[in-house]
């Protein structure tokens, strides 16, 4: 599996960015794939995963209504549309895809163990 993520930056308080994560090494049909994010001396934590096999999309409360999540199979592409974004959504983005079996440093979110992860890429809003 390979992730590679692209898209951070710097904005302000209220503006927006589109995150994407070119995906290679697995199917959309048999794992998860998702966005987390780690701020400084915060653990990393999830903010949405697509979910094909169970048909289900989801999203942390804190980006609700703001953060969408798309993909583009043909391109094994998945976005990630940040808008209204906040102080409090600084942080390195990572994309993460399922890992099954289930290793030890997975990290468990939407009752997934997410256990490949991208470089990370940066996103900073000013205030």
């Amino acid at each position: 599996v390979q992730l590679v993520e692209s898209g951070g930056g710097l904005v302000q308080a209220g503006g927006s960015l589109r995150l994407a994560c070119v995906a290679s090494g697995f199917s959309f049909d048999e794992l998860a794939i998702g966005w987390f994010r780690q701020a400084p001396g915060k653990g990393r934590e999830g903010v949405s995963a697509f979910i094909k096999y169970e048909g289900r999309t989801e999203y942390d409360d804190s980006v609700k209504g703001r953060f969408t999540m798309s993909v583009d199979n043909a391109k094994k592409t998945v976005y990630l549309q940040m808008d209204s974004l906040k102080p409090e959504d600084t942080a390195v983005y990572y994309c993460a895809v399922e890992r099954r079996p289930v290793i030890p440093g997975v990290v468990l979110r939407w009752g997934l163990a997410f256990g490949f992860w991208g470089q990370g890429t940066q996103v900073t809003v000013s205030s």
